[in-house]
Parts: C-alpha cells; structure tokens; sequence
C-alpha cells in the first residue's frame, strides 16, 4: 500500500490513480485547475446554458438533481442566478429521511424552484439495500441508483436539453481510472465505480422484477439521440470545494449540524475554519454507517475524505490531517447502527459477523485478536 505524498490518500480508492510522483488523482486535480484558463471555461459554460435555452423543446432549460445539501443547493442558484435557467429540480428522497435534510429540502424548494420528489417503493428499497449489505457490503449502493438515475429519467420523459451535475469523482476524488472519466460529460454517471456493477444484479433478489427497478436506471442511448448534454459544474467553475459550497449554501438557508455535535458519532471532525461534520451527509443517519463500512472495506472513511479536501484548501497540515484520521476514521455512534440494523431486521451480532468478512487486506488481528489497519501503520510511519 502506499499513501499520497501530498494529502494522505491511501491508495486503496477504488479506481485511485497515482502518478509516478506518488501523487494521487486529486491532488493531481488540484495542480491542473492552476494552470486552467478559468474565463474560458465560464465562457464555454455560458454558451452551453445559451445553447440550453434556445433548444428546449420543454418548460425547462435544466434538470438537477437536489438533495437541499450545500452542493445541491449551489447548483441550482448558480444555474438560475448566474447562467439564467428555468431548472426542474428532481428530489430523490431517501430512506429515513433526517430532520435537518427535511429542513433543506424544503428550503431549497422556497428559494423558488418547480421540484419532483421521487421515493421508490419502499418495501422494494428495503430489499435492495439489504441485498447490498450482505453481497457488497454497501447499504448506500441502491440508494445511489436511484439518486443519479431518477434526474436522467425526467430529463428524458420531459424532454430537457441539459442535465447539471455537481462534482466528477474522477476529478475531486482522483478516481481516474474508473469509467466516469475527467472531462465535463456527466452522461457518463452510470460508469461511476458504484453504478458499474449494473441495476440488473437485483433480478436476483427474490421478490423483485424488472419493472420494480424502473427508477434504479436510465437509457443513455434515448438521452443522445435527443442531444441531451449533461455537465459536471465543477468543471467549468474555479471556485468549487466542500468548504466553499457549504459557506455559499448557508447564504441561501442552507442548515447545517451543530458545532455542538459528537465527532465520534459521526466518524470526522468539527474545526474551526471547515467544520466538515457540520455539513457532510445531512440526509439521513444511513451514511455514517455507510462510512464505517467503507473503513472496514477499504481503510479509510469519511474523515479521510474530508482531511485530505481540507489539506488542499489549506484549511489543515498532512500533520494535522493525520491526528484527526487517527482519532476520528472508522467511528460511528452504536445508535446509528442499531437503527440500521432495525431496519433491514438484523442483529448486532449478524451485523459484526457481515462486516468482518469483507475486511480489506489492510486489516491484521494482532495476537490479541484485535484489528490494526495498514493504513494507519504507513500513517504512523510518515508522521
């Protein structure tokens, strides 16, 4: 294993790409948008909104996909406000859905947007996710078939020219050698690391038929041969990071966690100066747990994620970034895995058990039986 020399990304991201360097795809990312001629992307994203409204055979010139997060919400002010569309927003509404996302998503809807609000059926959700569960050890997965898939539909059924999506994790994340690619064409959605495995795995839920899973994809093909354009905005914007969506969001409503909240329950860290715990994954509970997973599977999780974005803000040292992985990665409050559990009606006992199968080959059981993870070894070797 190795870790990135400029942030401390392990190498163990699906699709992660390093250079000969030994610098990851994100900090890869984050070099090239320096020498980007800034003015001529903003250009191009103007003449592609412009594009979009002379060609819109519909009532809308856009379809977003929204949560009411701070990404989310930046989308749809910039897209209105800035390029000048009359966007459709498409809510996907999760599973469980929190106070505070409730909160969001209705603010964002009274800043003055036309909004679908998709909820699949829940009993069949409720079989996906625990299908994902056992087979991938990904509760999230199903979920993130609908969420993507649900914006490409109504665009589609509705006749919209242009699709706006956030961030390419090929370029934020650095997974560059997943199928989604580095350039601007979120057509290519259903090639991201989690959709490549294909919707067509649930038929072999029992229980589920094809037609339950109409939600769970879109047709590509019908999309272009409608010249349907679809764009990562990050791509076309210089100021894009986690930080910055979440201090422009609040300017618009957008509501975030308390400062007050316990860092260990939510596996990362609340700093004066990013507050990432404050404004990551509001939704539901249902991530956290995801992100406990993710640490077992892969050796890192969401407060390495939110480290490594914060050290290329300048916003944290690898050094500090460091002590707060040590301290906080791989934690989740034991309420938010009972509710888990209680969902998909599975005991703590099964739940353990599950986990600790999918275990990623940077975990060793120390003569103690107790786990040490690889990653946190090279960490503590650098540092």
């Amino acid at each position: 294993m190795k870790i990135c020399k400029r942030c401390i990304q392990p190498d163990s991201r699906p699709g992660i790409y390093f250079d000969e360097n030994g610098i990851c795809g994100a900090c890869l990312w984050d070099q090239e948008k320096k020498n980007i001629n800034w003015n001529l992307r903003e250009k191009e994203l103007f003449k592609i909104a412009e594009w979009a409204k002379k060609s819109t055979k519909s009532n809308y010139d856009c379809v977003i996909g929204v949560s009411g997060g701070k990404d989310s919400t930046k989308q749809a002010i910039t897209a209105r406000d800035k390029l000048g569309l009359r966007c459709l927003l498409v809510n996907y509404q999760p599973e469980n859905i929190s106070e505070l996302g409730h909160k969001n998503i209705e603010n964002l809807k009274n800043q003055g947007f036309d909004v679908i609000s998709i909820r699949p059926n829940p009993k069949i959700m409720k079989l996906l996710i625990k299908h994902d569960f056992f087979k991938w050890l990904n509760p999230v997965k199903a979920t993130e078939f609908a969420l993507w898939s649900s914006t490409y539909i109504i665009c589609d059924s509705f006749n919209i020219p242009l699709i706006i999506q956030g961030e390419n994790p090929g370029l934020t994340l650095g997974a560059r050698l997943s199928g989604v690619g580095t350039d601007s064409n979120c057509l290519n959605a259903e090639k991201l690391n989690t959709l490549s495995t294909g919707w067509e795995d649930y038929l072999e839920i029992d229980g589920v038929e094809e037609k339950d899973l109409f939600l769970f994809h879109y047709d590509r093909k019908s999309l272009e041969s409608k010249n349907v354009k679809g764009i990562w905005l990050n791509y076309y914007l210089k100021e894009w990071s986690n930080y910055e969506s979440a201090t422009f969001s609040k300017k618009f409503g957008f509501q975030t966690r308390s400062i007050d909240t316990d860092p260990y329950s939510i596996g990362t860290y609340l700093k004066e100066g990013s507050n990432p715990g404050t404004y990551f994954a509001l939704d539901t509970n249902l991530p956290q747990v995801n992100q406990l997973l993710k640490f077992i599977k892969f050796g890192f999780g969401q407060c390495m994620d939110q480290a490594c974005y914060d050290i290329l803000e300048g916003l944290l040292t690898r050094q500090q970034a460091f002590e707060l992985v040590k301290e906080y990665d791989g934690k989740c409050s034991e309420k938010f895995i009972k509710q888990f559990c209680d969902y998909i009606e599975i005991s703590l006992d099964e739940f353990w058990e599950t986990a600790n199968k999918f275990r990623g080959s940077m975990w060793k059981q120390d003569e103690n039986g107790k786990w040490q993870n690889h990653v946190s070894e090279l960490l503590h070797e650098e540092f």
